[in-house]
């Protein structure tokens, strides 16, 4: 795997049209959401159980869904805080090294996203809804993944979107041509 600065990964996606799949990485889960095909929109897609022991099955599942969903980059939630050993942080670097060393994601890019508060404000808008736990756990991993993702696409497509505007040639990623309009 391959980590990219995160506007330099949108960058090479938009060249190749591909899509991302946005990840919040728990102990015991791992909520995945998928970009549209225009990069602007994400939605839930499932949650993969995460276990030591699973790993190559795990790698499997994402070799599948980069060869099904056109996939050309991830997007790991990561929380951006100064502590040096944050619990979060060690379980996205220690799940990336996993897959890695499985060599079935040799040349998949990607980068990290700030997932400060995702996590907790899915809980609060799913509180209200007095879900069974296991039901709520799983939607709110994919609804964090979805957090993580949107927040992403929509900083590289505002970010996009105002060099555009300042008439900016050499940062502008889209013309229309390459966008099929």
């Amino acid at each position: 795997m391959n980590y990219r600065k995160p506007l330099t990964l949108f960058q090479e996606l938009v060249k190749s049209r591909g899509r991302l799949l946005g990840l919040d990485v728990g102990d015991k889960y791992v909520g995945l959401a998928v970009s549209d095909l225009d990069n602007t929109l994400a939605s839930p897609l499932s949650v993969l159980v995460r276990k030591k022991s699973n790993i190559d099955l795990m790698a499997t599942d994402f070799q599948s869904l980069i060869s099904k969903l056109s996939l050309e980059g991830f997007i790991f939630g990561y929380p951006f805080d100064h502590q040096k050993n944050n619990r979060d942080a060690v379980q996205v670097k220690l799940l990336i090294d996993d897959l890695s060393e499985t060599g079935k994601l040799d040349g998949v890019k990607y980068t990290f996203w700030d997932e400060s508060f995702t996590s907790k404000s899915v809980e609060m808008l799913l509180k209200p809804l007095n879900m069974h736990p296991v039901q709520s756990k799983t939607i709110l991993d994919k609804f964090a993944a979805v957090e993580i993702l949107q927040g992403y696409l929509d900083f590289v497509n505002r970010g996009d979107r105002l060099k555009l505007e300042r008439g900016d040639a050499n940062a502008k990623i889209w013309s229309d041509d390459s966008r099929g309009e």
